[in-house]
């Protein structure tokens, strides 16, 4: 339905019921000194056909995957979605759905969860799973605080490899918690430093957490870090940016992980601009009676048939706000529904396939970007889907250069650390194709893009 302004006779109208003569008259109470006393600086009104032409000629300024190709990542990812994901949640019942907290007509939106519960489980190795976590950031935070309960301590470590925004957010959340974070450096092959985690755990670490992999698309080694970790009673998180790895990689349980989030946007849900996006958290089943977010349980009737219900959700407003273990209010169930849709339509295999072909397409990117005068790459550790790229002048210049051909070619890392100005961060998925490589690595060694 299109927008359609009050007309001068429904304007009319409300006046007299209201009972005053103008418009003007219903703000006679503010005094003229805080009145703007010249019109808005705004340019005259458009049609609605002249309107969408303006919108669509300043949303052509913008670079995006349509417009330029693409090596972004850091978080958000460029992936295949396939048309069904969108058919399916498009459906009245699924995008109308409010949280499901009357089970008897709310099904439907329980199995929905339920199904994407036991999906993240399954990926990440662990026990129980929950929803409506708002990003992976938050879901990070979140399974800090939740360490620090479960523990009753009150000391965090953080590798700086782990995303930035995940770090900050981190910060944000623990800032006036009397929650102490100490960062753990970064090795020279890319990983966090084993040496320097071992030393700074005692018996006040609640928590350490890591990337998996981490910020600068490496592969940590997580069973070595949770070994070190529950050798003093701390529990391991593993933080997921990029979880179309869990299709190839050892499951962060395997590995001894004992909380694991992260980002879920790979999984059918578009880049939008940032957003929304869906944070996914899992742990062990002793820690369910820490666990933010909602549960969704699967139980039996009287006559015996499957049904399911809300459980464990101790949020501000069931119960004292000063024993919740969350304030999480907003009802991620849809984004939790693309990701089920997703997940389901590619099955184990598909998603392998999915895991291979990013891995696969990174390491000839990798290959070629490394063997070019110039470039190297800096950390040896294995990689996934991103990776780290050395130039020999400033990364903002090359960036520049190869905007300037439609390229995107990754992120300058001195936004995020301030002595890495000749770094970046290349990601490649399976939406690139061996002649779209080609062109990236042309571009860089100063031919033709």
């Amino acid at each position: 339905m299109r927008y359609i302004p009050h007309t001068e006779e429904d304007i009319r109208q409300m006046l007299e019921t209201v009972g005053v003569d103008s418009v003007k008259e219903l703000f006679a109470t503010v005094p003229d000194s805080v009145r703007l006393q010249r019109p808005l600086n705004l340019a005259s009104a458009l049609s609605e056909t002249e309107l969408v032409k303006e919108l669509k000629r300043l949303a052509a300024a913008n670079a995006t995957c349509e417009t330029h190709l693409s090596f972004l990542g850091g978080g958000a990812y460029q992936h295949f979605i396939p048309a069904v994901v969108d058919h399916l949640i498009s459906r009245s019942e699924f995008y109308t759905a409010y949280t499901p907290y009357q089970p008897e007509i709310s099904q439907g939106t329980l199995q929905a969860i339920f199904e994407y519960q036991t999906l993240v489980c399954q990926l990440t190795g662990m026990e129980v799973a929950n929803a409506s976590m708002y990003d992976g950031a938050s879901a990070c935070a979140e399974a800090v605080l939740m360490a620090a309960r479960a523990s009753r301590r009150n000391r965090v470590l953080i590798s700086a490899a782990v995303h930035p925004e995940y770090r900050e957010t981190v910060e944000t959340y623990c800032r006036y918690l009397e929650i102490e974070l100490a960062e753990i450096p970064v090795g020279a092959d890319g990983r966090t430093d084993q040496a320097a985690l071992e030393a700074a755990l005692d018996s006040d670490t609640a928590a350490m957490i890591s990337g998996y992999p981490n910020f600068f698309g490496v592969i940590e080694d997580l069973a070595a870090q949770a070994q070190a970790a529950h050798n003093c009673g701390a529990r391991l998180v593993a933080a997921v940016q990029e979880p179309i790895s869990l299709g190839l990689l050892k499951s962060p349980g395997e590995l001894g992980a004992d909380i694991v989030v992260g980002e879920g946007q790979s999984f059918g849900i578009p880049v939008a601009y940032g957003g929304p996006y869906l944070g996914f958290f899992a742990s062990r089943k002793k820690d369910v009676r820490s666990m933010p977010g909602r549960l969704v349980g699967q139980t039996l009737d009287q006559e015996g048939r499957r049904g399911f219900v809300l459980t464990l959700a101790t949020r501000e407003q069931h119960i004292r706000r000063e024993k919740a273990t969350s304030n999480i209010c907003s009802n991620e169930g849809l984004c939790a529904l693309m990701a089920t849709v997703y997940l389901s339509l590619l099955g184990k295999a598909g998603l392998r396939e999915v895991a291979v072909q990013n891995l696969s397409k990174a390491q000839y990117a990798k290959q070629g970007i490394g063997a070019l005068p110039g470039f190297s790459l800096p950390f040896a550790a294995a990689t996934f889907n991103e990776f780290v790229v050395e130039t020999s002048e400033a990364a903002s210049q090359v960036l520049q250069r190869l905007e300037q051909a439609k390229i995107l070619g990754g992120i300058d890392l001195q936004r995020y650390f301030p002595e890495m100005g000749n770094r970046i961060l290349v990601c490649v998925t399976e939406q690139h194709t061996r002649q779209e490589i080609d062109r990236l690595v042309a571009a860089l060694g100063g031919g033709a893009a």
